[in-house]
């Protein structure tokens, strides 16, 4: 057994380049299980500079220097964003507020339609049952309002942090863009000179990041302007919230759409009822479903390594639980790095075995 991992250990870290990869590796990650908190700004500011270097780069092609591309590109950015902060966050806040002044009436109008279900299902459905379930729903809206108020204290508390987040981002993303290869050039001399693997793996892992940042952000979008537009033309209430909700629900592969699902149609009983309207509703959200993971994904993604869904949900899980929101976020990129580092790996030590045949 110890000869065999002897073995085994002198096939893969006897290449300095390997040695070099994992080190980088095993830094990478402590850095950010240490100190994932503080570089949240940071991490902010990759993403988004990974989002917007594409236009400034196809500024750059019509000629225009990266300093004009950067500027041009970094302020239509803050116009769209002040933008949206305007127009949308009013009214997330008003329909935010009505939903929870609501609820009480919603899990009303729930318990009168769950004491019809002993009637309509007789011997599958008691009333002992339907309390129990009435009984922890009223358990579970008094839990969320109470981590409601407790987000909104603490969310008062850190206002002068996110103050601070919204000075320090911008900054970093514009000097992030403006000065790209010398911030390159800068990281490529901490490296060691044994760095073929982390050259290879870089440069197949950056431009998946930079695809799959930006086809992220085209999916939010498409498809919760499409929700709303639905939603709106059957005249659903929340629409702007739930739309807001099922765009988001993208970044999380697979998991996300099965949680977006839940509000969705709780808002639509309650609204409609067990009635022709709801169904109409439900079909059509499912049908946006559809076509997002078979139509839309697949546009976005075709550049995207091609990995099994077992492999990222169970990425999800990994990461997400390593390093919560990025880690969900980046669940696929980082699932295709672990691919790409294997795969460099296993080819380095299999060409080391084949030149150390002869000898």
């Amino acid at each position: 057994m110890w000869e065999y991992i002897q073995q085994w250990y002198r096939r893969k870290f006897s290449d300095p380049n390997a040695v070099t990869l994992f080190l980088l590796l095993v830094v990478t990650v402590l850095v950010i299980v240490l100190f994932g908190s503080l570089i949240v700004p940071l991490l902010i500011a990759i993403s988004l500079a990974y989002l917007l270097d594409w236009p400034v780069m196809r500024l750059m092609q019509l000629g225009l220097s990266r300093l004009t591309a950067t500027i041009i590109t970094f302020s239509l950015f803050l116009a769209v964003m002040l933008i949206g902060l305007l127009t949308l966050v009013p009214v997330i806040w008003q329909q935010s507020t009505t939903l929870i002044q609501e609820m009480p009436d919603m899990v009303t109008n729930l318990q009168i339609w769950l004491h019809k279900l002993p009637e309509m299902f007789p011997g599958i459905v008691d009333d002992h049952q339907i309390n129990e379930f009435t009984q922890e729903m009223k358990r579970r809206a008094v839990g969320l309002g109470e981590n409601l108020l407790t987000v909104s204290l603490t969310s008062i508390v850190n206002v002068m942090a996110m103050l601070v987040y919204l000075i320090i981002v911008p900054l970093l993303i514009f000097f992030m863009l403006k000065d790209r290869d010398i911030l390159i050039a800068h990281f490529s001399r901490l490296l060691p000179s044994n760095r073929q693997l982390i050259s290879q793996v870089g440069q197949e892992m950056n431009l998946q990041i930079m695809n799959y940042i930006r086809g992220k952000a085209i999916e939010v979008v498409v498809v919760a302007v499409v929700t709303f537009v639905t939603f709106s033309l059957f005249g659903l209430r929340y629409s702007a919230l739930l739309s807001i909700m099922v765009g988001l629900s993208v970044l999380i592969p697979y998991i996300g759409a099965a949680v977006a699902t839940i509000p969705v149609v709780l808002v639509a009983l309650f609204q409609f009822g067990p009635t022709a309207a709801f169904v109409w509703v439900t079909v059509a959200y499912l049908i946006i479903q559809a076509l997002d993971g078979n139509l839309l994904v697949p546009l976005l993604f075709s550049e995207a390594i091609s990995l099994n869904p077992v492999y990222i949900i169970a990425a999800v899980l990994i990461f997400g639980g390593i390093w919560g929101f990025w880690g969900v976020f980046f669940a696929i990129p980082l699932a295709s790095l672990v691919k790409a580092v294997l795969t460099a790996w296993d080819s380095n030590t299999g060409d080391n075995m084949v030149e150390e045949t002869p000898q």
